[in-house]
Formats: C-alpha cells, sequence, structure tokens
C-alpha cells in the first residue's frame, strides 16, 4: 500500500509504502485503531478496568514508571519512531479518539456501576462506563506517553521561546495525570446537618460511621421558590384534591403559569384570571392572608370562565403548604378541580459555619454550583428534605475528598498562563507587522 507524497512538475509521482518511515496519519490512525482494539478485546474478556489497582501508594508507583517510561522515550529522541509518537499526527488522532468518546460519554446515559443481568453488546463493550473501559485506558495513557515525550524534549532544550509552549502543553500533562491517577484516592460522601447541630461524621456504603476530619454546623437554611402553576385535575374516581392525579387532558397536559403580571391566560375550554396572588401566605379564620413566615405557602384568588357554556367560577386555589386542612381547590364541576401545583425550587443554601480540624472555623453560603474548598475537600450544596419544602430543618452537602487537587489546579494555573501568554504574544506580533 502506497502513499502520494508530492507531484512533481514532470509528472511523476512520488509514493511511499505504508510503514515506512517517516509515519505519518495514516499509521496514526491504524496504531490508534490497534490501541482501540487490545482495549475492546480486554473489555471483552477481563471488564472493566478496576481503579482500586490504583489507590495509594500504586497511582504514585504507576507515575513513577510513567515517567521512567517517558524519561527512557526522550534519550532516545533521534529515533524515528520516537520523533512519530511525540509528532503532531499521533497527537491528533488520540486527541480525536478521545473526544469521540467523550462525545458518546455525553450523549448516552452513563452507569455508575453495571447490573448483575446479562449484559447487551454495547455495555459489555464498555460504552454504558466510558471513563473505565480498556479503550478508553489505553488511549488515555497512550496520550500521556505522547504528550509527555514532546513536553519533556523541550524542557531538555529549555529557552525562553518555548515558555508558552510548556505552560500549555506541561499544565495539561500534570492536569490529566491528575485525573487519572487521582481517581481512585477520591472519596464522595453525602453528609445530613440539622439545623443548629454540628455534625462531623458520615455513613459510608456500608452504613458505617466515618468521623471526618472536617465539621459544619447549619445555622440558616433558605429556599426560594416560581410561582407556582394552576392546572386541572379529573376527581371522578378519588374524590381527595390532596391525592396525585394526571392533569388534563391527558394527551396534552396543559398548565396555567401564575404571574402578576400577566393575569390572564387558558387551560382547555377555561379562560383563567389571576385576580389575587400571595406567594407567601397563611390561613387564618377561614381566609388566606399575607405572612412572610417560614410555614406559608403560595395562594391565589382565581376566575375560570367556560368558553363553551359560559359558566363562571370564583374562588381561592392553594396547595396548603401540604397540609391538608389548609388546601383548597376550585370547583368547575363534572369532577372536575382546579388545583394548583407545588412550587419548584428557584434556589436554596446552607448558612454553615465550618470547622476544620487544623484550623480556624469560618462562616460560608453554600449554593448549587458554588462550592467552598476546605484543605483537599470540596462542599457542594446537595439536597434538602424536599419532602418539607422550606420548611426543611436538614440540608444535604456533598463532600468530595481529592488529595491530587492541588496537582490538578497547578496544571489549570500553568494552561491559564499560557493561554495568556498566546494572547499577549498574538498581539505583539500583531502590533509588529502594522509598524512594518
Amino acid at each position: 500500500m502506497t502513499f502520494p507524497l508530492s507531484q512533481p512538475s514532470h509528472g511523476h509521482s512520488m509514493t511511499r509504502k505504508l510503514w515506512q518511515f517517516p509515519w505519518g496519519y495514516p499509521e496514526a490512525a491504524l496504531f490508534v485503531a490497534g490501541i482501540a482494539m487490545v482495549g475492546f478485546l480486554l473489555q471483552l474478556t477481563v471488564g472493566h478496568f478496576n481503579f482500586i489497582l490504583l489507590y495509594f501508594p500504586s497511582n504514585l508507583i504507576a507515575l513513577a514508571v510513567l515517567i521512567g517510561l517517558i524519561t527512557l522515550g526522550t534519550c532516545f529522541q533521534n529515533n524515528p519512531f520516537m520523533r512519530w509518537v511525540a509528532g503532531i499526527p499521533l497527537a491528533v488522532t488520540l486527541t480525536v479518539a478521545l473526544l469521540i468518546l467523550g462525545l458518546y460519554m455525553e450523549l448516552t446515559p452513563q452507569l455508575p456501576r453495571l447490573p448483575s443481568q446479562t449484559l447487551d453488546l454495547t455495555s459489555r463493550l464498555g460504552f454504558r462506563m466510558v471513563t473505565s473501559s480498556w479503550p478508553f485506558v489505553l488511549l488515555y495513557t497512550m496520550t500521556l506517553i505522547a504528550l509527555g515525550l514532546t513536553t519533556f524534549k523541550r524542557l531538555l532544550r529549555f529557552s525562553r521561546r518555548d515558555i508558552t509552549f510548556l505552560c500549555n502543553h506541561l499544565g495539561l500533562w500534570i492536569f490529566l495525570v491528575s485525573a487519572g491517577f487521582g481517581a481512585a484516592d477520591m472519596v464522595r460522601v453525602v453528609m445530613h446537618v440539622e439545623l443548629k447541630r454540628t455534625q462531623w461524621r458520615v455513613f459510608n456504603k456500608d452504613n458505617k460511621a466515618l468521623e471526618l476530619p472536617i465539621a459544619f454546623t447549619l445555622n440558616k437554611f433558605t429556599i426560594e421558590e416560581y410561582p407556582p402553576n394552576l392546572t386541572i385535575i379529573d376527581r371522578k374516581d378519588d374524590p381527595d384534591p390532596l391525592s396525585e392525579s394526571k392533569p388534563l387532558p391527558q394527551n396534552k397536559q396543559k398548565f396555567f403559569q401564575i404571574d402578576p403580571k400577566r393575569p390572564k391566560g387558558r387551560i382547555g375550554d377555561w379562560a383563567i384570571t389571576l385576580d389575587e396572588y400571595l406567594h407567601t401566605a397563611v390561613f387564618v379564620q377561614g381566609e388566606y392572608r399575607f405572612n412572610p413566615m417560614p410555614q406559608s405557602f403560595p395562594a391565589a384568588k382565581i376566575t375560570a370562565r367556560n368558553l363553551l357554556t359560559g359558566k363562571t367560577q370564583t374562588g381561592w386555589v392553594s396547595t396548603g403548604g401540604n397540609v391538608r386542612g389548609f388546601s383548597s381547590a376550585l370547583s368547575l364541576g363534572d369532577h372536575h378541580l382546579l388545583v394548583m401545583t407545588q412550587p419548584e425550587p428557584k434556589r436554596y443554601a446552607s448558612d454553615i459555619t465550618v470547622i476544620p480540624k487544623d484550623g480556624k472555623p469560618f462562616d460560608v453560603i453554600l449554593e448549587v454550583n458554588k462550592p467552598v474548598s476546605v484543605g483537599n475537600w470540596m462542599v457542594y450544596q446537595y439536597g434538602y428534605e424536599t419532602e418539607l419544602g422550606k420548611l426543611s430543618s436538614t440540608s444535604e452537602l456533598e463532600l468530595v475528598y481529592d488529595p491530587w487537587l492541588l496537582p490538578a489546579k497547578i496544571g489549570m494555573g500553568l494552561m491559564a498562563v499560557g493561554a495568556l501568554l498566546l494572547a499577549w504574544n498574538g498581539t505583539g506580533a500583531s502590533r509588529r507587522r502594522k509598524d512594518k
């Protein structure tokens, strides 16, 4: 098999055979495909890669072996094969392969662990747990070797012109190493902290209590809610307005979003008018009144007019805060009721005091997507008692322990510096061209 190298002016085509140095993209594609095939064979024979093998100190030993291989490769950097491993064709091909696996992982549901029953071929090949499949692990390892060779070669002949290159490549290599070799040492636990209580223990999968080097006191838990929806349900077979029913029409459920700025809408054959809305109400002496107390709930006075018959109904609709005596629905006749759905949380946050074992306590507001870092721990707002809603007195915190967090931050920092240097160098080059 041959590939054209160039087209001379006198019409004769120069070709080279496959696997004849210098290797290029065809060899890179076949090489990466071979690694993937070996990975699939391992996947079918021995199952998923067991990250228990990389628990400390095994991961440090494996990292030392990896660095040794890269160092040995740099000693033979003039070898054609080593030049190809550290070259652009293999780097691009490995990147494309990992991107394909990553894209598949994002587009298909992934499982934390495989079920015990018989698996389909897709699951057996590792596509339901991509990051622990042998093809991914082997391609990831080859990427570390290729990227390491490229980076270490520049380190051996370091010059100031290589600073930007080294920041980007060395930073990426450190980040990838931290993410992969530190995966087994990572610990995820969920802590339930009660209001005005200090908690330092969690329970593992075996329901055994574990004491952590960090404690939390929940000072306050707050929830902000969106305005609820209105919908129509049929109570012909179940007269209890608090039990679950499917909104009508069942083939296409319709809702009316409560919004004081848009008080009119429609649900099916009924025209809905919002006469009054209390986002925080209490039921006192037979009527709903505004009150921002924690036990409050939304209530709305509604006028519903049937567009076919002209029949009009007016009354209060409320969830009652899950309390049966305080909920209400508007009867529309023929077993149909206009009811209010439970409001969805807009924002929930925990005002907590963090008490490190070897540090000073400090207060922080913990929100979803706004974690706090405490040493090698990352603390996330995980959940609350959803059945109680605003009355929840317990906050659920997810704690992630990652001893490789510092190297990962160093790697990201180097990449950030490299990006800034690239932008600076690009701006400087542009200015020099204009001056000329």
